[in-house]
């Protein structure tokens, strides 16, 4: 795929970022655990966070692709940053898609400028992929809902001033009773901070919220379309999730050829070994494919087109390419692959997540065969 020069301009003012903000600080971001604060106030002030909305709200007003190549530029050097600003997205899409011309202009142009920090919650301890089976309620009270419940593996929640939470309105409905909620900070309060095996600086923590009352006025949609409403950000966050490992795979790639050049045993470069020269070539050749998967979706998408099918596709892919091509280039690299502050060490960590946040492999396939199998 071909793309317009603004793609061009576009990724190279990424990169820019990426080289001089995200990647000196990656490595110590990682070990600390230190929220990129500073990675993401650098992508607000060229207003990238929001990209993909109209500028009416203070937004980037390019689309989807252009979301997809600062995921993956943020991605191939900071995976963390990335997905700190993918999330801020992906609660924006559903104001932006679902909510009401005063929700939009209230958080949109703040989030935008990075003042306002949102936050995504689905996920509970008993519920992770069967999302009916939550049990976060939310009682109506006729003005208002008290709500009541845990949510867990929340991006940002720490830092969010916000969540957009899908709670149970209606048990008697299953997936058809869920709703989609607006939660202000102070109706909400974070009970655990994960300690994760990678993507360490991004903040993950458990939610737990008790007796918060929520107007009417904060439902995105209509009550009982949470379902619909979550799907759909889960969606465009597949597309967001295949770039970031596009992303890492670039990363591997270059880290891999300059290693192979300049490691010498036995008297020559590796790289003159075909063992080396085929793991490249396969990263390679996996990484153009996975890109074209990641663009033709986001294309898709901003065509108006359905793209839910192309965007499984793309993650589960490039997630899981990017995962046995991260094992090989600590491989190509040996013992000091192996070692921190070693980016493709790093790498291998970070990107088990991708086949697991924003649905796991298996509910793509799960998407992927309810779809050809019609």
């Amino acid at each position: 795929m071909i793309l317009d020069e603004k793609y061009n301009k576009l990724r190279a003012e990424v990169r820019e970022i990426a080289l001089n903000v995200l990647t000196p600080r990656a490595a110590d971001a990682d070990e600390n655990m230190t929220f990129p604060i500073e990675q993401f106030n650098a992508l607000a002030a060229k207003n990238m966070l929001m990209v993909k909305y109209p500028a009416k709200y203070g937004c980037g007003d390019m689309d989807t692709l252009a979301s997809a190549i600062i995921a993956e530029e943020t991605a191939r050097e900071c995976l963390s940053s990335s997905a700190t600003a993918l999330v801020q997205m992906l609660s924006g899409d559903c104001i932006w898609n679902f909510g009401t011309e005063e929700q939009k202009m209230k958080y949109m142009p703040l989030m935008a400028s990075g003042k306002c920090i949102g936050c995504f919650a689905l996920t509970e301890p008993g519920a992770g992929s069967d999302a009916s089976n939550m049990t976060t309620s939310g009682v109506d009270m006729g003005d208002h809902y008290l709500v009541n419940g845990t949510k867990t593996f929340i991006t940002n929640a720490e830092f969010g001033d916000f969540i957009v939470a899908i709670v149970k309105t209606n048990p008697d409905r299953g997936a058809r009773g869920l709703t989609a909620l607006i939660l202000e900070k102070g109706q909400f309060r974070v009970s655990k901070h994960e300690d994760k095996m990678g993507m360490r600086a991004s903040n993950t923590c458990e939610v737990v919220i008790k007796d918060a009352k929520v107007p009417k006025a904060n439902i995105l949609g209509k009550a009982g379309q949470g379902f619909v409403i979550a799907m759909s950000s889960l969606n465009a966050g597949r597309i967001g999730a295949a770039a970031q490992a596009v992303g890492m795979m670039q990363a591997l790639l270059d880290d891999s050829i300059a290693y192979a050049k300049e490691r010498k045993q036995f008297g020559k470069n590796i790289g003159a070994n075909q063992a080396i020269q085929w793991m490249i070539a396969n990263l390679a050749t996996d990484l153009m494919a996975a890109r074209q998967l990641a663009y033709h979706a986001a294309t898709l998408a901003d065509s108006g087109k359905p793209f839910a099918l192309e965007a499984a596709m793309a993650k589960v892919f490039a997630s899981e390419a990017g995962m046995k091509h991260a094992i090989n280039a600590v491989q190509i690299q040996g013992a000091n692959g192996y070692m921190k502050p070693n980016r493709v060490e790093r790498i291998m960590r970070d990107m088990k997540i991708l086949s697991i946040y924003e649905g796991t492999s298996e509910v793509q396939r799960l998407v992927i065969s309810g779809s050809i199998m019609k």
